[in-house]
Parts: structure tokens; C-alpha cells; sequence
């Protein structure tokens, strides 16, 4: 696979074909090394799903976010190795106890019809937000104990918090916290899915949706304040970005062999050595955050024995599971990607070990049947993985995996939104998605049983060592934190890691400098083609 280097900060979206959100070697040999920018054109961009939604405050699925990222603007971008930088806000104070963050706005910043972005558009949007509640999952997480914005003059935004927020720094780099216009933060949340009354800050707007066909977002003209990392000012080159939804593998593949679509981050493992040269280029990034995994749902009786939940994970050979992805690909190690901050190594918990699988459902009282599938008191350890990712080959190797120790895997795909639904309702028996971002914290927001509880469990002590770690501004305590918080929910497998999300963009050698973001999102700012 021939790979360029990522220019701006962060890891794709896709893993051989999943999408939930480490670098390569530029090749001087791509037709994006080298070349004068040229303005004007339109990228089709293919991407899988369409969530219904576009809205980024809103949706949690990367392929929206993927659009939401073009259409608003942040107060901070993080960078490849992390830090976190100027973009809206030029500058910030963050009081020593976490719970207040002052930001010094920068002058002339507009929405798209026209209104000031300032520290008053500010409030409006972290109010809105937690006005939003449920329907803002990802960015109501970011807000936990949020007690308000203080607007002491036009340039100056004071957050504050009810106790420390150490994450809450790197969150304002994300979409999810992007800024919207004031009346857009007000409006009916359905209209802002729509794009019909979506107006953000960024360098696209709004040109149509069309639910499960395409978006079409226009440039926007008078742009002028990229974030730090940008490699020109101004209006984005692009006039126009198609992301077209083709939710057919073989068709994605097809539609870039042909010409139909421009690039996609959504080529099957199998196919992406057909667009290794010739007219092509690839790159691969590996994704913080938290990686592909089963989530029991430990309200079930079958998941309320911490036993099974260990028997299962211990069923899963990792190693097997990273040789059938995309090269490079290397088995999960904790409870976050290995590209997260502060992630630790874990692989040791993670080891594949049959026996031990075996042992521990003997001792639940768990034997094996004629089929080869135990049972107890008259049922069958039998369970249901609940996904909407298009793919098929990881879950179903885990499937053959864990029937060697007698377990019965069952599978299940739905829609983006019947399976966010059941999420949602605790109506499944274990869940099966990722969920991207550049900071440990996002361990939290997944697990916490202050916040999505994804096990539907009782508090417990690595809720603690959760919440600590959110309010520590020590490095050193924090990542001592992060490291026991994820060696327990490994141990107590509350987190069953399959894979990590590993992105691998495909593109025609005629699209140059398409660019990514330190929250794993795709940044078609610096974009533009050669004919």
C-alpha cells in the first residue's frame, strides 16, 4: 500500500469498511506531493451511511461528523502529537482546579448569515447543547457539570464547571462543540438535522441534503480564519464537496476505479491494493478513542455473571482477528487505542486463552451439549450482537472464535437508527460500534454510569477512577488513572476490544492535500484537484 503523510492531525474514518472517528510515509510519487494549489472544482467524497442527520452537535456517527466538520468551526484544533492549538479562541486560561477555562476570542470571526461569532454565540452554544440533552450524546458528554459561560465583554468567554473538567480543553477542538449561529442553537432540532436551518462558522455551508443520497455543501465565500496548521488563508479552494452514500462496498470500489467519485475512506481490506498506484493513492492512520468491541449489556442475566463476560473476552484471538485488516494493522492492547493519550498496554488480559474460557464457564455451571453449545438450567449460552456496520468478516471469525469454548454468537445488523435506538432503549443483549476521540476521557463518556453507561451496570469502583482521572490536571496522576480505570473494565470485561479502528483513505491521484484533524475527521479545507 502506498501511503502519504498525514498533513494536519488525526486518524480516518473507516476500518475495512466500518465506521464507527500512527502516520504514514509521504511518496514523493503522489500527484498530491507536490503542485501549485488550484481553486475551483468539485470532490465527490463516497461514505456509507447516512445517520439522517447532519447536524454535528448532534450526531455521533463519523460519516456525518465527517460533514459537520466542513460546516463549523471550533474554539481549538489538536494536532498530530496532541496538543492542543489555536483556532476560534487565540488564547485561554484554565484556572488551576480544572473548573474554569477563560477564552480571548479572535476579531472578525462570522456565522454564515452574517451574525458575530462572539463570546455571546459562545454561551448560546454550550446552552444549547445541554438544552439538546439526549439528542447531543457526544457533546452533552463533554459538558458534564457544566454550570455556565460568562460573557464579561464581546471577545471574552469564562466557562465554568461544578468540578474539575481536565478534558474539557481538548473537547472544545472537536465538531461536536462546534459553534453554530445564534438562532441555529434555538432552532427545532429536526430543521438543524436537515441543514435547513444549520448556519455554523466553517469554510462550507449548506447546499442540499437529500436523505440517503447525498449532501452537497457550497464554499463560502469571505472565510478567513483557518485554524493554526492550515497551509493557506482565505476561501477553501473546493467550490463545491458531493459526499454521495453508497452504502455497497463493490460499488464504492467501482465508482473510484471509474471516475465516478473522487476518493472515500470506505474500500474494503481486499480491494485496496487495486488503487495502490495507477492513478491512485492510499493512506492509512490508526484512530484514538475507544476501539471496535462487544459491550455486554450486564442488566441481561446471562452478562450479570462477571464470568462469562471474561469467558467470552478470553474466547477472542486478537492477533487473528488484526491479520485479516488492512496492513499494518495490529491487534488491541487495552481498553483504548493505542493511539490514544495516556493509553496503556493491557495485552496481557487480552491474551487469547481457550482454557481459561473453558474454565470459568465450567465453573459458572455452563457444560457443553451434544451441538458443542452449553447450556444451563435448560438454556442455551446464546446471545445476540446487536451492529449497523457494513461488515461481516471481523464479527463472523469471533463467531467461529467463540464457539470453540462453547458460546453461541448470534448477529444482528439494523439501520444506523434502529440500532441507535436500541442503544439508546438498553434493548439488546451486547452492542458492537467504536467511538472515536483524541483523549482518554472518552473511556468515560462510553463507560461512566454518570454518563451513556454503555453495560447498563450498577456504579462500581472503576467509575471513580473514571471521574478522577476527568478532574486530574496532573499528567502523571492522570494517565496512573487512565491505566487502572482500563485495566479494570478489561478485567471485569465490561470492555471486550475486538479490533482497532484503523482508516484507510483512497483517493485519485487528481485530489491533493485532503487533510484530517486531531479528533480523527476528515478536513477538506486545504483540499483541491488537478483535472
Amino acid at each position: 500500500m502506498r501511503t502519504r503523510t498525514p498533513l494536519s492531525a488525526v486518524a480516518l474514518v473507516a476500518l475495512f469498511a466500518l465506521t464507527a472517528c500512527g502516520g504514514g510515509s509521504q511518496d514523493d510519487g503522489s500527484a498530491a506531493a507536490d503542485g501549485e494549489p488550484v481553486a475551483g472544482g468539485n470532490l465527490t467524497f463516497a461514505i456509507q451511511v447516512d445517520s439522517g442527520c447532519i447536524d454535528p452537535q448532534q450526531v455521533g456517527n463519523n460519516d456525518a461528523l465527517n460533514v459537520g466538520r466542513q460546516l463549523v468551526d471550533s474554539l481549538t484544533v489538536q494536532d498530530l502529537d496532541g496538543q492542543v492549538q489555536p483556532w476560534l479562541a487565540q488564547s485561554w486560561e484554565v484556572s488551576p482546579d480544572a473548573r474554569t477555562f477563560t477564552f480571548h476570542l479572535r476579531e472578525g470571526a462570522t456565522f454564515s448569515d452574517g451574525t458575530p461569532l462572539d463570546s455571546a454565540a459562545v454561551k448560546a452554544n454550550l446552552d444549547g447543547i445541554v438544552a439538546l440533552g439526549a439528542k447531543a450524546s457526544l457533546a452533552s458528554a463533554y459538558l458534564a457539570g457544566y454550570t455556565g459561560t460568562q460573557t464579561p465583554d464581546a471577545r471574552t468567554a469564562v466557562v465554568t464547571f461544578s468540578q474539575p473538567s481536565a478534558q474539557f480543553l481538548q473537547a472544545t477542538s472537536t465538531m461536536s462543540l462546534g459553534l453554530l449561529s445564534v438562532a441555529t442553537t434555538t432552532a427545532d432540532p429536526a430543521t438543524r438535522c436537515d441543514g435547513t436551518t444549520l448556519v455554523g462558522s466553517g469554510p462550507f455551508v449548506v447546499g442540499k441534503y437529500t436523505k440517503d443520497s447525498e449532501v452537497v455543501l457550497k464554499k463560502r465565500t469571505g472565510y478567513a480564519w483557518a485554524p493554526t496548521g492550515s497551509k493557506h488563508s482565505g476561501d477553501a479552494y473546493l467550490d463545491t464537496i458531493t459526499y454521495q452514500v453508497v452504502p455497497e462496498a463493490s460499488v464504492r470500489t467501482g465508482s473510484l476505479q471509474s471516475g465516478q467519485i473522487d476518493a472515500t475512506t470506505a474500500i474494503s481490506a481486499q480491494d485496496l491494493p487495486q488503487f495502490d498506484g495507477g492513478g491512485f493513492w492510499t493512506e492509512r492512520r490508526a484512530n484514538p478513542g475507544i476501539p471496535y468491541n462487544f459491550f455486554p449489556n450486564e442488566s441481561r442475566p446471562v452478562f450479570q455473571d462477571e464470568r462469562v463476560r471474561q469467558a467470552l473476552s478470553k474466547a477472542i484471538d486478537r492477533e487473528q482477528l488484526a491479520s485479516i485488516l488492512n496492513p499494518g494493522d495490529v491487534a488491541v492492547t487495552s481498553a483504548l487505542s493505542a493511539s490514544t493519550p495516556d493509553a496503556p498496554d493491557d495485552s496481557d488480559v487480552l491474551a487469547h486463552d481457550v482454557a481459561g474460557a473453558n474454565a470459568l464457564l465450567d465453573e459458572a455451571g455452563w457444560t457443553k451439549g451434544a451441538d458443542g453449545i452449553r447450556a444451563k438450567d435448560g438454556q442455551k449460552l446464546s446471545f445476540t450482537i446487536t451492529f449497523w456496520q457494513p461488515t461481516s468478516a471481523v464479527l463472523e471469525l469471533v463467531q467461529q472464535q467463540v464457539r470453540e469454548v462453547g458460546i453461541d454468537l448470534q448477529l444482528k445488523q439494523g439501520t444506523t437508527a434502529e440500532t441507535t435506538a436500541q442503544q439508546n432503549s438498553g434493548d439488546y443483549d451486547a452492542i458492537f460500534y467504536n467511538l472515536t476521540r483524541s483523549d482518554p476521557d472518552v473511556a468515560r463518556t462510553i463507560f461512566s454510569t454518570e454518563a451513556r453507561n454503555v453495560n447498563h451496570r450498577a456504579h462500581s469502583e472503576v467509575d471513580d477512577l473514571l471521574t478522577r482521572q476527568a478532574a486530574t490536571t496532573d499528567p502523571a496522576q492522570r494517565a496512573d488513572l487512565v491505566a487502572q480505570a482500563s485495566k479494570l473494565l478489561l478485567t471485569q470485561a465490561h470492555s471486550i476490544p475486538l479490533v482497532e479502528l484503523s482508516t484507510v483513505i483512497a483517493a485519485s491521484d487528481h485530489v491533493h492535500d485532503l487533510q484530517f484533524e486531531g479528533s480523527s475527521r476528515l478536513w477538506f479545507y486545504d483540499a483541491w484537484k488537478t483535472s
